[in-house]
């Protein structure tokens, strides 16, 4: 009951907030009454973490760091989200009804301020679903999903990009039915579902439908290769966890480079952003595809000492696993092709650039990972990024 009052109460400081503060000037004045206010809240009622999410965001706002339309809508957004989980529940109901939730309140403060950043809004939402669904567990995360929310809508509308609303609203769309039917066929967990969509919705505003085509080919490829053998790769403890449905720690150890290069390209329009996305995801097929269809391939070797090793090492390799590697970039550089996307001989370029990430995989995962330095999320994320620079370089030393 006590947390009900003061979640009520946050609410009401947080209305109060978005009506007064474009109006209040100097910003610290404002900034110092939220956080008068947030320590009351801190001091009689259950809303501790809350309070603290609203202090930092008041401090940078009076600062001067955040400016009054992130710092509202951050404020609005915290506590619609606190409201929906107070039941306590934690399924795909409960995530849309915070979607839901969240997106009328930020909707209404971008009306009532007259900032129309549909794109901004979808992202900074996204952003602070999937936040919710990573630390749910973890009580005192409201201050990260705070400065999460804030500094993502932050980024987004300072790169001045123009999207059509109409683009903005079929992004959303497709990638998140995209994101729903992987979770429904469990090949994504919940929070693989929403960075998945957030992935995608950059992927088509930035660039278009078409880079999104070329992330699904590879989907598709790494789902069936997940499949491949699964009950024997089970029985000998090598088999992808939680039954081969991805979170978001493979989604953007896979996606992050690519949806950074896509944003690049809408921004920038160069070919070289083109090369670099289809060299990131070219690598992480290749690599799926190694590692899933690889370790069936007999004993492998380490690739630093080309000795033998036990199956499932990491750094081991087959031979099995390097051609099917070959295909999988190849593949995903057709499927590019096709769509127009690449040339003939960006096509050359991307398929070496992703049979070199996934070595690149291998090397660090024989040194860095096999010594503890970084997790199977962190050699992903160097392997995608070595091949996108991989096609880059090779773009640019061999021009045609």
């Amino acid at each position: 009951m006590e947390r009900r009052h003061g979640l009520l109460l946050a609410a009401v400081l947080a209305f109060f907030t978005v009506l007064i503060a474009p109006v209040l000037q100097p910003a610290w004045l404002m900034g110092l009454i939220v956080i008068f206010y947030s320590l009351v809240l801190f001091r009689f009622f259950a809303t501790k973490y809350l309070s603290y999410a609203f202090i930092v965001l008041a401090a940078l706002y009076g600062l001067g760091v955040l400016p009054v339309f992130y710092f509202v809508c951050t404020l609005a957004i915290l506590v619609m989200g606190e409201i929906v989980f107070g039941t306590g529940a934690d399924d795909l109901n409960t995530y849309l009804y915070y979607v839901i939730s969240t997106s009328w309140a930020a909707v209404l403060v971008m009306v009532y301020l007259n900032r129309m950043v549909p794109l901004t809004l979808i992202l900074g939402i996204i952003t602070a679903v999937l936040l919710k669904v990573i630390l749910l567990k973890y009580e005192d995360s409201l201050v990260i999903e705070g400065l999460g929310i804030a500094m993502t809508m932050y980024l987004i509308d300072e790169l001045n990009y123009e999207a059509d609303l109409q683009m903005v609203v079929i992004a959303v769309i497709v990638a998140f039915t995209f994101g729903y039917f992987a979770f429904r066929f469990k090949t994504a967990d919940l929070s693989g579902l929403f960075s998945a969509a957030l992935v995608g919705i950059i992927l088509i505003v930035f660039a278009d439908a078409r880079w999104f085509m070329v992330m699904l080919a590879f989907f598709i490829l790494g789902s069936i290769s997940t499949r491949y053998k699964y009950e024997y790769k089970k029985k000998i403890g090598i088999e992808q966890g939680q039954g081969g449905a991805r979170g978001y720690r493979n989604v953007f150890a896979n996606g992050i480079v690519a949806a950074a290069a896509a944003v690049l390209y809408g921004v920038f329009v160069r070919p070289e952003f083109i090369v670099l996305y289809i060299g990131c995801v070219a690598t992480a097929a290749a690599d799926t595809m190694a590692s899933e269809i690889g370790v069936t391939g007999g004993t492998p070797y380490m690739i630093t000492t080309l000795k033998k090793v036990p199956i499932g090492t990491n750094g081991g390799v087959t031979m099995t696993g390097e051609l099917v590697a070959l295909a999988g970039g190849f593949l995903v550089c057709v499927v590019a092709l096709l769509l127009s996307i690449i040339t003939p001989w960006m096509l050359v370029i991307c398929t070496i650039a992703g049979f070199a990430g996934t070595n690149i995989d291998s090397i660090v995962g024989a040194t860095l990972e096999n010594k503890g330095y970084v997790g199977n999320a962190g050699t992903n994320l160097l392997a995608t990024l070595g091949g996108g620079i991989c096609a880059v370089a090779l773009f640019l030393w061999i021009p045609i």
